[in-house]
């Protein structure tokens, strides 16, 4: 049986992969494609897919808000959320109303989720009910929201950043420089480690030991040595980053380079 799918994401290339891969297995029929929520919530109501896959973190309705607006409005698919919460916290949350896929996503957890889906529209199982989704929905909210804000130091102020306005963070002689589009200054963490464990780790990289980027805020690749790369970042002065040699391979196989 093939299943009807929606693939939101506002990241073009992570929601192009996502479909690349659902198209692969043959059996799931990508339906539209939605960029954000509000746009999500108008197709899963005029076209009533069997599966919707969800990203959580998104600009405006992000995913939680869409999965509230749709049982509100008594139209809702099986979700799949794709997160980029631990392994444990996902575990945590395995209701058999829906089903979740960790950033990157693997074809092998993919598939798992397929099946669970099509397991939910065959006609002798019964709709997941709305108090479950609401139930994952609100605790995963609450986790999500601890990653949303990191202050920054400017001058004698600390000023409060959205996450994914953070252009990249780097170390610098014992000290974290943040930029953002708007600003620039220091973080208490003590360490990159610190930061990037408050942070959305499908969206901030590791790419240097002492530098962690916004994989969504870089403007160029730039090729360099032993087929290693440079990236130049979205901030103002189009700072240059290096990437390590064990980072370059993640990043050819993400951007498929």
């Amino acid at each position: 049986m093939s299943l009807k799918a929606l693939v939101v994401d506002d990241e073009q290339l992570a929601r192009e992969e996502l479909c690349y891969m659902l198209e692969q297995m043959g059996t799931v029929e990508v339906i539209a494609q939605a960029g954000n929520g509000l746009e999500a919530v108008h197709l899963v109501e005029r076209l009533a897919p069997d599966v919707l896959f969800l990203d959580v973190q998104m600009p405006g309705l992000n995913g939680f808000e869409v999965a509230h607006r749709l049982i509100q409005n008594g139209a809702t698919p099986n979700i799949v959320f794709v997160t980029a919460f631990d392994r444990h916290a996902i575990e945590a949350f395995e209701i058999n109303a829906v089903d979740y896929l960790l950033k990157p996503v693997e074809a092998a957890r993919l598939e798992k989720a397929v099946e669970r889906a099509r397991q939910r529209v065959a006609p002798s199982k019964e709709a997941p009910l709305n108090d479950q989704v609401e139930r994952i929905v609100q605790l995963m909210a609450e986790r999500q929201s601890k990653r949303e804000r990191v202050a920054v130091k400017v001058g004698e102020r600390f000023l409060l950043v959205q996450a994914e306005e953070i252009i990249y963070a780097s170390l610098t002689d014992d000290s974290i420089n943040i930029v953002t589009g708007q600003l620039a200054g220091t973080s208490n963490f003590r360490t990159l480690d610190e930061l990037q464990s408050r942070l959305d780790p499908s969206v901030f990289w590791r790419v240097h030991r002492s530098h962690l980027v916004n994989i969504n805020k870089v403007k160029e690749i730039v090729p360099w040595f032993s087929r290693n790369y440079i990236l130049r970042m979205k901030d103002a002065k189009a700072t240059e980053i290096p990437v390590s040699r064990a980072q370059t391979k993640r990043l050819r196989e993400y951007l498929r380079l």
